[in-house]
């Protein structure tokens, strides 16, 4: 395998304070420069300050992408959307936008620097088309993850039908279309997707190949294990739920689930994260008579995060469209059971030796299988040990970012590789119409 030198990361934002997606661009840029290959990153201007505080000794390889007018005049009409709708339409403009300045200084540092391969890692949806295509480097895209739909007659209220879900489905319809007009996908290198559902769905008639890599990581240095010291029989036990609080992420199932569950004067709730559906939870709980044994406490930083999860029994996620859900990793690998639906990125984490998988039939059903998991998992101390452990065991072993990183190095000469061959095939069927040409030229 040949080494790889210098590498140049392209992403809409990074960022460890945001979570999720936005974090995996400014792994690879720092776990990069740590394996000594001289890494550059490109990237929008709203994490300037996060990023140059975390990193101010890689500020010189940091190269920032101000907004145009149309970015600003996008974010403004999508205040007044639903957040999904925003994402779909106006937020898919201001991508595109954002995107066309990204490759023009994609292509003047490949020229100047002799970048070796551009990585793209955001956004993960397989159906968003890139335009970092003919930047004078082999691009890599991903680990993408999508093509997810809600189970089978279980939607969040209000979404099980009209005029959003239209728009939903002709969004996707016409990023089929978008796929020929902006050819990122379709000329890259590589395509990295995280299962085959998401491979399923990648454009048709691509140039380069697809290789199966996972998209989430472990951070092992910050998701630590927990203190099983004060475990024992009758204490309070703390469950955690840590996302946001929107709607198909299915809080309101949990609170449901939460008050069936019959040993609650002993159960107690964290919930982390902010959203619309916040004033709808609160008021939910103070209706069931939960005041007390349910916390809110809105958006924390991810060492805060850890922080919490350390402190907490049992993991929660009841989310009806999870498609990667790196926090069921990060609770793994704290050492905490997990209790999911059945559906998604946790059916591809967990199995039942580190978790409780709840099969999504219906609202009911999840709402009663959450409630007889967190019974379960309330009363028996000695069960909650050994899944948190298996979990833990499963996540360092599989998801660690250290062995992501080697793995994305490899993958990376595959990608140069594949550029090589693909330019020597264009130079061998440019040849061929030559000669083509000079014999129908000579036979007139």
């Amino acid at each position: 395998m040949s080494s790889i030198n210098k590498v140049l990361i392209v992403a809409e934002h990074a960022s460890l304070k945001f979570g999720g997606e936005a974090s995996l661009p400014w792994h690879y840029f720092t776990r990069l420069r740590a394996r000594g290959i001289e890494t550059w990153l490109v990237v929008h201007e709203r994490t300037r300050e996060e990023l140059t505080s975390h990193a101010p000794d890689a500020v010189d390889h940091m190269h920032f992408i101000k907004d145009t007018r149309l970015n600003i005049l996008m974010w403004r009409l999508g205040q007044l959307l639903p957040d999904q709708l925003a994402n779909i339409t106006v937020g898919y403009i201001s991508r595109v936008a954002t995107q066309m300045s990204a490759r023009r200084i994609t292509r003047e540092l490949v020229h100047t620097l002799g970048i070796e391969v551009v990585h793209q890692p955001i956004p993960v949806s397989p159906r968003e088309p890139s335009l970092i295509v003919n930047v004078g480097a082999p691009v890599v895209i991903g680990p993408m993850n999508g093509n997810m739909s809600y189970p089978p007659g279980v939607h969040p209220k209000g979404r099980t039908s009209g005029t959003g879900d239209l728009l939903f489905k002709l969004g996707r319809r016409l990023s089929d279309v978008m796929h020929l007009l902006m050819r990122g996908k379709r000329e890259a290198a590589l395509l990295l997707a995280a299962n085959e559902r998401t491979r399923a769905v990648l454009p048709a008639n691509i140039g380069g190949t697809v290789a199966m890599l996972v998209e989430n990581g472990i951070d092992a240095e910050l998701w630590t294990r927990r203190n099983h010291a004060d475990d024992r029989p009758g204490k309070p036990v703390r469950f955690v739920y840590l996302g946001r609080l929107v709607d198909w992420k299915a809080a309101d199932l949990l609170l449901m689930a939460l008050r069936r569950v019959k040993s609650r004067e002993r159960v107690e709730l964290d919930i982390v994260g902010d959203g619309p559906m916040r004033s709808k939870l609160e008021a939910m709980v103070e209706a069931m008579d939960l005041v007390g044994r349910v916390r809110f406490h809105g958006f924390l930083p991810q060492r805060e995060c850890a922080g919490v999860l350390q402190q907490s029994d049992v993991f929660v996620m009841p989310s009806l469209h999870e498609c990667g859900g790196a926090v069921v990793l990060e609770a793994m690998a704290v050492g905490l059971p997990v209790i999911a639906t059945k559906w998604g990125g946790p059916d591809d984490y967990l199995d039942d030796d580190c978790g409780v998988l709840v099969q999504p039939t219906s609202r009911d059903n999840i709402i009663a299988g959450f409630a007889e998991a967190m019974q379960r998992l309330s009363d028996d101390v000695d069960l909650r040990r050994s899944l948190g452990e298996a979990g833990r065991a499963k996540a360092l072993t599989h998801f660690d970012w250290d062995d992501k990183i080697t793995q994305i190095i490899q993958l990376y000469a595959v990608a140069i590789q594949n550029h090589v061959k693909a330019a020597e095939d264009n130079d061998l069927n440019s040849d061929k119409r030559e000669k083509q040409m000079a014999l129908i030229v000579g036979g007139k």
